[in-house]
């Protein structure tokens, strides 16, 4: 623990895994891309470094975690759901 009792923030990589996968998509934040929809800030992942970055399929640069909205896994399944 740090001073005053707080936690010391740890790598971005969590122990035991990688916060992404290749082949997945990810979703910037709104702050980060204003005035593009979902759809226009959504991306799949190409390659995940040993650092815990990602590099996106038709965008430049590594983007780290915190750059993306919390993944929500049933998210897709809810959309497949609607859309039957």
């Amino acid at each position: 623990m740090g001073l005053f009792g707080r936690k010391t923030k740890s790598a971005s990589v969590p122990i035991g895994g990688v916060w992404a996968r290749e082949g997945m998509e990810v979703t910037f934040r709104a702050e980060i891309m204003p005035g593009k929809s979902r759809e226009e800030r959504t991306f799949r992942i190409q390659q995940v470094t040993p650092s815990g970055r990602v590099i996106l399929h038709d965008f430049l640069g590594e983007h780290r975690e915190g750059a993306f909205e919390p993944l929500n896994f049933l998210r897709e399944k809810v959309l497949k759901d609607q859309n039957s």
